[in-house]
């Protein structure tokens, strides 16, 4: 029976420490040799807290597989923002296109409770609102109410 370890981990810089390590140890594989494997699928996502997911078999071979990041993480690298804001009411950290929202919605829609396109968009720009972060220069909640009436539905067809 395979042992299934998941994590989460910082992309590209996986260390054999916490959390990875200590989970990783006692099934008797060589952890150096994960890491690496690890840090080098998780290179694109540098900077940001990826999920992953190693599975080793009776014979002490591993496969992984690399999540995507949440959300969060991947909003705040497009605007350019180390964290979100603390009164994300009032102070604005950051700001990213539609566009980027779009793509962003395309990346998580398998792991995300929306049926389509147009309310997977609305859950990435429902995030911008906790972060402080102004999509196309508006405030998220504005560009929510005009995904309703249809506004950005040449943007959404996908």
């Amino acid at each position: 029976m395979a042992e299934v370890v998941e994590v989460l981990v910082p992309g590209g810089k996986a260390t054999a420490g916490p959390p990875l390590g200590p989970a990783l140890g006692p099934l008797g594989i060589n952890v150096k040799a994960v890491v690496d494997e690890i840090n080098k699928k998780t290179a694109s996502f540098n900077g940001m807290q990826v999920p992953v997911r190693v599975e080793v078999d009776a014979k002490k071979n591993f496969t992984i597989s690399v999540g995507i990041p949440p959300t969060t993480a991947l909003i705040m690298k497009e605007a350019g923002v180390a964290k979100g804001s603390g009164e994300p009411n009032t102070i604005i950290v950051g700001d990213i296109p539609l566009e980027t929202a779009v793509t962003i919605a395309k990346m998580k829609l398998d792991s995300m409770l929306s049926y389509d396109l147009k309310n997977a968009v609305k859950e990435v720009v429902g995030t911008c609102v906790s972060l402080g972060i102004t999509v196309s220069g508006k405030k998220p909640k504005d560009v929510i109410t005009e995904i309703n009436t249809g506004t950005h539905d040449a943007v959404l067809k996908g």
